[in-house]
């Protein structure tokens, strides 16, 4: 319903109507609609965590994970704004949600592939992460055309740009 409609049209209401029921059956599982958004963000971002370990094999993993996020928005729109544009996360900040569990796989993706230490890693993917979330809350928000060829471009730019940087830092690091 939600994929259809957007989150705003989940009401008990609305979702009895979808499910061919009474509100009684969902109001005695969930007594309050809170408790239910949040079941369904739940559900919502293990699929959004599977979608973006799909691999078609024909990019860098990495990059097809990036790829991959913004494909979602496109295809999904109204699940891009309920997991991001909500305020249903459970984290309430980029730090929180760098620490979440539904982000190992991707972490430790590309841990695997850029050899840095889990820290840098984590700054590597914050970078890319913000770059890639720009993108797809524009294309979400129906305000810029997906061209993959040049997000592609741009996102290999953000990612070398940032192993750059951290990699740069360590050498100062180690000046000092």
């Amino acid at each position: 319903m939600i994929r259809e409609k957007g989150h705003a049209f989940l009401t008990a209401r609305n979702l009895a109507a979808f499910l061919g029921c009474s509100t009684q059956p969902i109001m005695y599982h969930f007594p309050t609609m809170e408790q239910l958004k949040r079941v369904v963000y739940s559900q919502a971002d293990r699929f959004h965590t599977d979608y973006l370990m799909r691999s078609s094999g024909k990019n860098d993993p990495l990059l097809e994970i990036g790829l991959n996020y913004i494909r979602f928005a496109i295809e999904e729109p109204h699940l891009f704004r309920f997991l991001f544009q909500s305020g249903y996360a459970a984290e309430n900040n980029l730090l929180e949600m760098i620490d979440s569990e539904a982000l190992v796989p991707i972490l430790s993706a590309m841990q695997a592939g850029v050899g840095l230490d889990t820290e840098k890693t984590r700054e590597v993917f914050l970078t890319v992460a913000l770059f890639a979330h720009g993108y797809a809350s524009i294309i979400a928000n129906n305000a810029l055309e997906y061209d993959e060829r040049i997000v592609a471009s741009h996102l290999e730019r953000a990612f070398i740009g940032a192993v750059l940087a951290v990699s740069q830092e360590d050498k100062h690091e180690k000046a000092i």
